[in-house]
C-alpha cells in the first residue's frame, strides 16, 4: 500500500534497515482502530521485505490504541464492519468477515521477524489485543492494558486470547478479561504480559535498544529460534528435539557458507 492510502485508514509505515515501524496514526480519537485498519495491517504484513528483521508497533501521541473506534458500534451506522452489517450476515458469513479481520492481528507471529508493541498509555481492547499479537511488550510508566469486551457483551476475537493465557496463565487470563479492569504498567511486567516497563521519555530508546540487539545475531538465527520457541509448549519433547536438530544443521550450514 502506498503512504497516502496507509493514511486514509490511519496507518504510516516507516522502514529503516532491518526495522520497520508501524504507527496507529489516529491520534484525535486515541487511535481507535476501525475494520479499514485491520485489513490494511494485514497487507502491510504480507508486503514487508525479508531484510525486515523486527516490527516496532505504536501508537501516535499518548496512547497506543483505545480499542474499536466506538463509531463501528453504533447501529445508526450501516458501514463496512459495523454491528449492523455483521448482523445482517449469517453466522459463516460473519464469521469469515471477523476472520479477515484477524488477519490484521496474526501476520506479527510470522518467525521471519521478531515484533515488537511499545505502548503508551491505554491499550484497550482492540489495542490490547493487538500488543498481545506481538512477541514482546515494552511499555511506558503510564501503560494500561484492558480486555474491554466483556463490558460491551462481547469476547476478545482479535487472536488476543492465546497468547493472553500463554503469558500469565489461564485463572488470571479470565479474570482480566470477565472483570474488564485495568492492568498497569507495574503488574504488567510483574505477571509476565510486558518484557519491561520504562519512563515516558526513555521508552523510544529502549526499544530502539531492543531492535538493535535483535537485529545483531546472524541472519536467519532471530527466526528459527522464534519458530522453536513458536509452540513449544504444544509440541512433544520428540518432536521439539527433531525441530531442534533440524534448525541447528541449517544454521551450521548457513555459518560455514559465511565464513567459506
Amino acid at each position: 500500500m502506498t503512504p497516502e492510502e496507509l493514511a486514509t485508514v490511519g496507518l504510516r509505515l516507516d522502514v529503516e534497515g532491518p526495522v520497520a515501524t508501524i504507527t496507529l496514526a489516529r491520534p484525535e480519537v486515541r487511535n481507535a482502530q476501525t475494520p479499514a485498519m485491520w485489513h490494511a495491517l494485514a497487507e502491510v504484513g504480507q508486503g514487508l521485505g525479508d531484510d525486515v528483521r523486527v516490527v516496532v508497533v505504536e501508537g501516535e501521541g499518548e496512547t497506543f490504541s483505545a480499542g474499536l473506534d466506538r463509531a463501528m458500534l453504533d447501529p445508526t451506522h450501516t458501514g463496512p464492519g459495523t454491528v449492523l452489517e455483521l448482523l445482517s450476515l449469517g453466522d459463516d458469513e460473519a464469521s469469515a468477515r471477523i476472520d479477515a479481520f484477524q488477519a490484521g492481528f496474526t501476520w506479527l507471529r510470522d518467525p521471519r521477524f521478531v515484533s515488537i508493541a511499545k505502548v503508551r498509555g491505554h491499550a484497550v481492547g482492540a489495542g490490547f489485543q493487538l500488543a498481545l499479537s506481538c512477541d514482546l511488550r515494552v511499555v511506558a510508566d503510564d501503560a494500561k492494558f484492558c480486555m474491554k469486551e466483556s463490558a460491551l457483551g462481547l469476547v476478545p476475537d482479535l487472536t488476543g486470547t492465546q497468547p493472553l493465557v500463554a503469558h500469565v496463565g489461564y485463572a488470571r487470563a479470565l479474570e482480566i478479561c470477565a472483570t474488564a479492569r485495568v492492568v498497569e504498567a507495574e503488574e504488567a511486567v510483574r505477571i509476565g504480559l510486558a518484557l519491561a516497563s520504562y519512563a515516558p521519555a526513555a521508552l523510544d530508546d529502549a526499544v530502539a535498544a531492543l531492535a538493535a540487539a535483535l537485529c545483531a545475531p546472524m541472519p536467519g538465527v532471530v527466526p528459527e529460534t522464534k519458530a522453536l520457541l513458536l509452540g513449544a509448549t504444544d509440541r512433544s519433547l520428540d518432536e521439539q528435539r527433531r525441530l531442534e536438530r533440524e534448525a541447528q544443521v541449517r544454521r551450521f550450514r548457513a555459518v560455514a557458507a559465511a565464513f567459506a
